[in-house]
């Protein structure tokens, strides 16, 4: 996997206590306020993508961070008789119809200046509500599966969102060196026709932190490699660094500055389409409510990149 720093950038100051949910925190941090962890996931992506921006455009930057696993399985450098070990758990949320279209839209637009990126098939599209295991073998994923399926535990977590609605919003495109995600943040009272944020109080970080506690019941310890204020859909990765070089093989700054350039325009074109207008209204397709279509998806197998199969997958609405 691409080395990326996963580090909290929302200015949250929390600590974490031993056998301490790792979601609650952030939680607490918000006084349980879904205007506040509104802030905290925009606070986060946005001072990301400015972090990441400075990098990207520093006339010394070195080129993309490319995942070695991934070009081994798919671009030009890939090796037809290499197969990914790493096994995984995980639950994942999925995109309804209309948040698919956007990604379809962006990816179309991404392609029209960088053709070389590896783009997430629109059928993989997932949202990581929670990471049980990575990088296992597959008879300990195997045995931590079967723990999960025994009580009802994973039917029970995959239909949460039944009954546990939490709402995602304002679209917009986060970056770094390795990759271009479609990341939301928790709705606060946006387009409620009494506009009361307390009606959200509910937020996707509730939920992340109920299906942790839910998988801790059936005495499981997730693994999740970040527990960052981020809701997102990977929609592309790099995986070469051609198109990105000029005749002497060095990097192609005027290249990577067009890339830049079609990301800010993309997130002005989401800004006006899909976010909350000055009455407060969300235009159509600007909401997701996680569990719109399908449920949790409690999914095993080799899923670094969206594949694996499908265990158990919840109740839609």
């Amino acid at each position: 996997m691409a080395s990326i720093d996963y580090k909290d950038l929302s200015g949250s100051e929390v600590t974490l206590c031993e056998d301490e949910n790792p979601f609650q925190p952030l939680i607490n941090a918000s006084n349980d306020d879904p205007v506040q962890l509104q802030s905290r996931y925009t606070v986060h992506r946005t001072s990301r993508n400015e972090q990441q921006r400075r990098i990207i455009l520093d006339p010394n930057f070195g080129g993309w961070t490319l995942d070695p696993i991934l070009c081994k399985l798919d671009g030009p450098d890939r090796d037809p008789n290499f197969q990914d070990d790493r096994f995984c758990i995980t639950f994942w949320g999925r995109p309804p119809q209309h948040i698919r279209e956007i990604v379809d839209m962006v990816q179309e637009e991404l392609r029209s200046v960088a053709p070389t990126l590896w783009f997430m098939p629109l059928d993989r599209l997932h949202i990581t509500t929670l990471e049980v295991i990575h990088s296992t073998t597959e008879s300990n994923m195997e045995s931590i599966v079967s723990t999960l399926l025994r009580d009802g535990v994973a039917e029970r977590i995959a239909n949460y969102t039944a009954t546990h609605r939490a709402r995602l919003i304002k679209p917009m495109i986060s970056f770094d060196t390795a990759a271009m995600a479609l990341s939301f943040v928790p709705a606060a009272g946006e387009g409620l026709a009494d506009g009361d944020a307390t009606s959200d109080a509910y937020t996707y970080h509730h939920l992340r932190r109920d299906v942790y506690s839910e998988v801790r019941k059936a005495e499981v310890i997730p693994a999740q490699r970040y527990v960052v204020p981020s809701a997102h859909l990977t929609v592309a990765r790099f995986i070469t660094q051609e198109g990105f070089k000029d005749d002497r093989g060095q990097v192609d700054h005027y290249r990577v500055r067009q890339l830049v350039d079609k990301i800010d325009s993309l997130n002005d074109r989401l800004r006006a389409q899909f976010w909350p207008t000055e009455a407060g209204q969300i235009p159509k397709g600007g909401e997701w409510i996680v569990g719109q279509e399908k449920g949790l998806d409690f999914r095993k197998g080799r899923l670094w990149y969206g594949g694996g199969e499908t265990v158990l997958l919840g109740r839609g609405f």
